[in-house]
């Protein structure tokens, strides 16, 4: 594990998930997923707060949608933390940043958007329109 400098940003220049581009994207992947927990926490903490019964039927139809809508961001939280547990896990054994079809590159600029990408763009472009032809079927 190396130390990153305080400005870092990974360069299409250096040698590709090198030490220090590994480290940058791990500490990435471990700000989003702690961001991610407190927020859990928030939305846990205030489902505890709403469950007090609504007297008003239109209030209790009003807090059921908003608790709803809650469970719904929590479960789309749940399942992007197991993405970015298994992000890290590449890291460890070296195959992050390493499309899963073609093992070439995924790419700096895509890894900066979508950090627990798996897939390069054309081999996602390719899923999608595989995916797209399925539906269409």
């Amino acid at each position: 594990m190396s130390t990153l400098p305080p400005d870092y940003k990974p360069e299409d220049n250096e040698v590709f998930m090198g030490p220090l581009q590994q480290e940058y994207f791990r500490q990435k992947l471990l700000r989003w997923r702690s961001d991610l927990l407190v927020d859990s926490d928030e939305t846990r903490h205030h489902l505890k707060e709403d469950s007090l019964v609504e007297a008003d039927l239109t209030d209790r139809a009003s807090t059921e949608t908003e608790r709803s809508l809650e469970l719904r961001t929590r479960d789309r939280a749940r399942k992007l933390i197991n993405k970015i547990d298994e992000a890290l896990e590449r890291i460890e054994d070296g195959s992050y940043g390493f499309c899963e079809e073609t093992a070439e590159p995924i790419g700096l600029k895509r890894l900066e958007a979508r950090p627990i990408a798996t897939l390069s763009i054309e081999a996602q472009e390719r899923h999608e329109r595989s995916e797209k032809m399925r539906r269409d079927d």
